[in-house]
């Protein structure tokens, strides 16, 4: 009984180390749905103060069919100045700025900033950085969280690539 013990104790650190391994496979394998189900959540949360004034917001804003405007895309980019990823999407931004700019209306904000919080939560935005796209109507048709390339992006946007 006494080797039995002895046998399971020297095997203790070996499960905890493949046990932590399987995790963080299982963790990354289902970290886009992780993400969705947390921005369920977060926009399940929000009150209906919240979505009213977000969703009034939107529309006055974004929606290009209502307010005239040659935009037929909304980039919003939802980040922070000390990201290191949300860093590399200012270049992504930047690019589609320069290659669209009367197409794309590109947006960046700041999660840390408070008048950030109230898109943050209508959109359920859960991690950063948080990639959002607008049709003309203001309606979200593509949604990623992470980085993602000028190249994707404009694939998304259906625009050619320059």
């Amino acid at each position: 009984m006494n080797k039995v013990f002895v046998k399971i104790k020297e095997l203790l650190p070996i499960f905890g180390v493949v046990a932590t391994v399987l995790f963080l496979i299982l963790l990354f394998t289902f970290k886009d749905k992780l993400n969705q189900l947390s921005s369920k959540v977060i926009q399940s949360q929000a009150n209906t103060e919240v979505i009213s004034n977000a969703s009034a917001y939107v529309d006055s804003v974004f929606n290009y069919s209502k307010h005239p405007s040659n935009y037929q895309i909304t980039f919003l980019e939802f980040g922070a100045t000390g990201c290191s990823a949300c860093r590399q999407m200012e270049k992504v931004m930047e690019e589609v700025k320069k290659q669209y700019p009367e197409k794309v209306n590109v947006v960046f904000l700041n999660i840390l900033k408070p008048e950030s919080q109230t898109l943050m939560k209508y959109f359920g935005v859960a991690a950063i950085p948080t990639q959002v796209l607008l049709d003309k109507e203001a309606k979200e048709f593509f949604r990623h969280t992470g980085f993602y390339s000028t190249e994707e992006l404009l694939i998304e946007m259906n625009l050619p690539i320059k």
